[in-house]
């Protein structure tokens, strides 16, 4: 690790336990919620995995609702309409096939089919992605690169991605009839597909004549270009989760977006086994990150708490000191300037020093301030002229 890239790490760690690791407990709070949330729903796909059931093709017309165009023309049910239009969620196990083979559009000029152009396989869906592979080298001035390798690696798109697909259907296996079949609609899916990778081939760039400079100032260059393509060739057994209805009297299946699964290749045992144990990872990470952020913030709490109150406490001593100081300035100014006050501005108590302090309510100017104080203290404060009760004096300035 270089030095800037220690800086950097020391500087993210300070933040983190800035404020007595509030920060770092907020984070942490924060994917503790995050990974509740994902707990929760995927604690909710793995019931609903376990309660699907799961059919072949051939059995599936059995257990699904009738048309929704012979359901339109009855009495009307809204509730019944949008029930069958919804479907019914199934985990169905067949074989990959192109729509024209099972509903007789042989004379639709438009390809049903793709071929890979690297190894002439037929498939349904071709993936092509092609990624530029950069330099790791920072270069002599590797300082600049650090920074932008922190900022700026999203700037530059990296890989680039081309899909085609075609119609496809799942038929059964061994003992598949014409009618026997289910559109698969993948309109809008965005889970995983069970793709084949058929070619993967590493193309090196020639280097450019700026590539010298380049590598020297620490910039990033091209030095190969990733090639792969991945297919879902025909005959290939897939398992479909999804929502199954009927279409004009034709089986469809759709992605459901609170499953995690759509097209897989795993049986729906080992789909409940896999989400099973990310349910349990998540549900103990939540466990974990939860008691940590709590232990942290209280951590965190309890300190700033104490602190705040030392601070508060540091204040109050030296307001106090600073009156008290400002209390003693004054009563040396009144002694030194006692031999200059005339016998009828003198304390009535003390006769040393100059009547400073009034007493409240009766406002009799009697007392300097220090036997002010001291009458004040008593038990039964009174005025020593009026000898009326008092709760208090006003220091008196002469202007």
């Amino acid at each position: 690790m270089s030095l800037h890239e220690q800086a950097v790490v020391s500087i993210l760690s300070s933040l983190a336990l800035s404020f007595d690791g509030a920060v770092l407990g907020a984070a942490l709070a924060y994917a503790a919620i995050r990974s509740i949330i994902s707990f929760r729903s995927n604690a909710s796909a793995l019931r609903r995995l376990r309660e699907a059931p799961s059919v072949g093709v051939s059995d599936l017309r059995s257990l699904l609702p009738p048309d929704d165009s012979s359901s339109s023309s009855g009495s009307g049910d809204s509730v019944d309409i949008s029930e069958a239009a919804e479907g019914s969620l199934v985990i169905l196990r067949g074989t990959v096939e192109f729509k024209s083979a099972v509903d007789g559009s042989w004379k639709n000029f438009k390809p049903s089919i793709l071929v890979s152009q690297e190894t002439g396989d037929k498939a349904v869906i071709i993936q092509r992605t092609q990624t530029c592979i950069y330099n790791e080298w920072k270069g002599f001035l590797w300082w600049t690169s650090d920074l932008r390798s922190i900022f700026a690696k999203s700037w530059r798109e990296r890989e680039s991605t081309s899909i085609r697909t075609v119609p496809f259907v799942l038929i059964e296996r061994g003992r598949w009839q014409l009618g026997d079949f289910v559109i698969v609609n993948a309109d809008g899916s965005k889970h995983p597909l069970p793709l084949t990778t058929v070619y993967h081939q590493l193309q090196p760039i020639s280097a450019s004549p700026y590539t010298f400079f380049q590598a020297l100032f620490g910039h990033e260059y091209p030095i190969g270009l990733l090639d792969e393509e991945k297919i879902l060739p025909l005959g290939k057994d897939i398992t479909a989760v999804g929502l199954c209805s009927m279409r004009k009297g034709i089986p469809e299946i759709k992605s459901c977006k609170d499953l995690p699964y759509f097209l897989s290749e795993m049986s729906k045992d080992e789909m409940i086994v896999n989400l099973g144990f990310r349910t349990k990872v998540l549900f103990w990470s939540a466990i974990v990150l939860g008691s940590f952020s709590i232990g942290i913030l209280g951590f965190s709490f309890i300190r700033n708490w104490r602190r705040w109150k030392e601070w508060r406490q540091r204040q109050d001593q030296e307001h106090h000191a600073q009156r008290n100081a400002s209390a003693q300035d004054e009563d040396a100014s009144e002694d030194t300037e006692s031999a200059d006050v005339p016998d009828g501005q003198l304390c009535v108590i003390c006769l040393m020093r100059r009547r400073v302090s009034a007493f409240v309510p009766c406002g009799h100017l009697v007392c300097c301030r220090r036997c002010a104080s001291s009458v004040e203290r008593e038990l039964y404060p009174k005025c020593p002229v009026c000898r009326q009760s008092i709760y208090g004096s006003l220091r008196v300035y002469e202007s």
